[in-house]
């Protein structure tokens, strides 16, 4: 940030390495500076075997540190020895957010490490020689306590030159203010462990202390002060301090820089409340600093009972919602079975876990458990103040059942039938299409050959007619009815290739295809055509319209032929989800009986039988005939209709699939 590595949070012993673990002798260099009273920065040589903790690498540090106000030089082996020499800077002070230039270098087993103010001509030098030395290691930043700024890192390989230009520097410096009998270069032949009393001691606990929980015995009615020893849980948006028998708030205008783990001892006016005191106009000293504290696991319904308040408690639950609210927080709603809870934390580095919850997960919260309806708005019964984003674990994803996920699987299926149904058209269509070919395809053929070969017959039948005298009557009687046969067989074949074929049904329409066959049935006759179409025009499937088609072009041949008629009526209905062809002649009718149904009336019920229609003919002596014939359309497919559709073929789907044929029983042989 604005050329500068930065390192805001109060986490002991943060470290960000760079390099090999190959590099051995070297220095490295930076402007340092301390974001906060407590603790120190700086930078680290030769570490490697690098893990999240305290101390817990192999390598050498050397920083800053202002709560002895020291340069320090040490060595961490998941352990820490130190070696260490008041500074000679600001009057013997290491201040916060000051920029100090601190410089570490390591040759063989040599170190140096120096503080200096740019400012200033003074500085303060640590040499060591460590016998039994690490060779080699990364180099990095390292805080502890604070957070820490460092700029202008330099790092570059180093030679013994270096180490005496170093020390020469340091001796000249401390020559030229050697007044001081603490100034120069202090050299030490190795490290030992931190005093014992570190911190330095003068901060006695006040023996008069009490416990925390028993500040909830105390008077409404009368003010009293109490001291209370604990350790800090939470330092914003309050102060909340806690012992083995629970927390409380401290309400200080205020007190000394405070870090979460610090041990401390409060002394304010006490408020009793309703599950959790309060201790208000506090001072608070800092004792010393610790670790802090673990969090105490319980459920959200154990926290709604206002037991746990002002405690630092980790509680299970899965997120609901998530918002931004007042004052630059952010605000996590959770649920635990029936019980509900919030989760407040400062934006800040929160932004990007913000972004990353998902509604539905699986989440540990660790945070100071509060009932207080500041925080509540006595929606739900407590909330956590989270610390960081390091109190927030996700432990599992949102199920997969999801509302948003049960639309996507139902949008998926509704798509699939869609394209089922697309595809089954498709399919059906290019069927269809092959069959009309190969039809159109035989068409032709018996056009060119039997119709043909018909007529060369007739021609030739009717040239031998004219060579046969006048007075061979038989013979001639023979011959017409031989061309009479000729021209009744090549008019069979041309209806029949009209059969196949039926180019006026794809140009005119079911309805204009039928009123033509008609009136080319009774060309220069008197009967007259009817042709009406009724209802709303829908589509209708190439396979249904050619049988369709098929059925009346038989019953009108039928009537021309048989019934004599002076009206023929064709009627095609269009109904919600059928077609209706009716065929009606005023002719001399039939008796309806099985035996006398021709070839003609069989194939118009096999028609019908192709396509699921229904087929009805209705006819008496004198009274003309009906041919109806009901085919089904194919449903039209619309928003509301389809899970309907989709139900009924899966019905007749699993119907078809379930259903056995009756076994034959074997026969008996004797």
């Amino acid at each position: 940030m604005n050329g500068a590595m930065r390192n805001d949070s109060d986490e002991r012993g943060a470290k960000l390495l760079t390099g090999s673990t190959r590099w051995r002798d070297y220095s490295i260099e930076a402007d340092v500076m301390l974001l906060g009273a407590g603790g120190d920065a700086g930078l680290v040589v030769r570490s490697s075997d690098e893990e999240e903790g305290v101390d817990s690498y192999t390598g050498y540090y050397a920083g800053l540190r202002n709560l002895d106000d020291t340069l320090v030089l040490g060595r961490a082996g998941h352990g820490w020895m130190e070696v260490t020499k008041p500074v000679l800077l600001n009057g013997g002070k290491v201040l916060a957010n000051r920029w100090y230039h601190l410089k570490v270098l390591a040759v063989g087993c040599q170190l140096i490490a120096t503080a200096d103010l740019p400012s200033q001509a003074s500085n303060t030098t640590i040499t060591v020689n460590d016998a039994d030395c690490i060779s080699s290691g990364r180099a990095g930043l390292r805080s502890y306590e604070s957070g820490g700024v460092w700029r202008n890192v330099v790092i570059r390989p180093a030679t013994q030159s270096d180490v005496a230009a170093m020390l020469s520097s340091a001796h000249l410096q401390g020559d030229q203010i050697s007044r001081s009998p603490d100034i120069g270069v202090t050299s030490l032949s190795g490290f030992h462990a931190p005093e014992a009393d570190y911190p330095p001691p003068g901060l006695p606990s006040n023996p008069n202390a009490q416990p925390i929980s028993s500040l909830k015995l105390f008077s409404v009615a009368r003010l009293e002060e109490a001291t209370v020893r604990g350790t800090v849980i939470l330092t914003a948006p309050a102060l909340y301090v806690q012992d083995s028998g629970g927390g409380v708030l401290v309400e200080s205008l205020a007190h000394e820089p405070v870090r979460v783990g610090d041990e401390v001892e409060v002394t304010g006016t006490v408020r009793p409340g309703d599950f959790s005191a309060t201790l208000a106009g506090a001072t608070v000293r800092v004792l010393w600093g610790g670790s802090p504290m673990p969090a105490l696991s319980v459920t959200a319904s154990q926290a709604a009972t206002g037991a746990f308040d002002a405690t630092f408690t980790e509680v299970e639950g899965r997120l609901q919602n998530k918002a931004y609210g007042k004052e630059d927080t952010l605000i996590f709603d959770f649920d635990s079975g029936l019980q509900s809870f919030r989760a407040i934390m400062k934006r800040g580095r929160g932004d990007a876990l913000y972004d990353k919850l998902k509604l539905g997960s699986l989440m540990r919260i660790r945070g100071v458990s509060v009932v207080d309806s500041a925080y509540t708005e006595d929606i739900v019964p407590f909330t956590l103040l989270v610390r960081s984003t390091d109190d927030i674990v996700v432990l599992a994803g949102p199920p997969w059942w999801s509302a948003g996920h049960l639309v996507a699987i139902l949008a998926g299926l509704l798509l699939l039938a869609l394209l089922s149904n697309y595809i089954y058209h498709r399919v059906n269509n290019w069927r269809l299409r092959a069959i009309a070919q190969e039809r159109e395809h035989l068409a032709f053929e018996m056009h060119d050959t039997l119709a043909q070969g018909f007529a060369g017959i007739g021609f030739q039948l009717e040239a031998i007619r004219t060579g046969v005298p006048e007075e061979l009557s038989g013979m001639h009687r023979q011959l017409d009815l031989a061309s009479e046969l000729v021209r009744h067989s090549h008019a069979e074949a041309r209806r029949t290739v009209d059969m196949l074929r039926p180019q006026q049904l794809e140009s005119q329409g079911l309805l204009g295809a039928l009123s033509a066959c008609a009136h080319r049935l009774v060309a220069g006759g008197s009967v007259t055509i009817v042709a009406k179409a009724a209802g709303d025009v829908q589509a209708i499937p190439l396979r249904i319209s050619d049988n369709l088609y098929r059925i009346g072009q038989e019953a009108l041949a039928n009537a021309v032929r048989h019934a004599h008629p002076r009206t023929l009526s064709i009627l095609l209905e269009y109904r919600k989800n059928s077609v209706r062809l009716n065929i009606d002649d005023d002719g001399e009718g039939f008796v309806q009986r099985e035996d006398l149904e021709g070839f003609g009336l069989l194939g118009m019920r096999k028609r019908a039988a192709s396509i699921a229609a229904h087929l009805d003919i209705v006819s008496q002596l004198g009274q003309g005939t009906q041919v109806a014939v009901t085919a089904a359309l194919p449903p039209r497919i619309t928003f509301l209709s389809w899970p309907r559709l989709l139900h009924k073929f899966l019905r007749e789907k699993y119907r078809n699939a379930t259903t056995v044929e009756p076994a034959h029983p074997r026969p008996y042989r004797g």
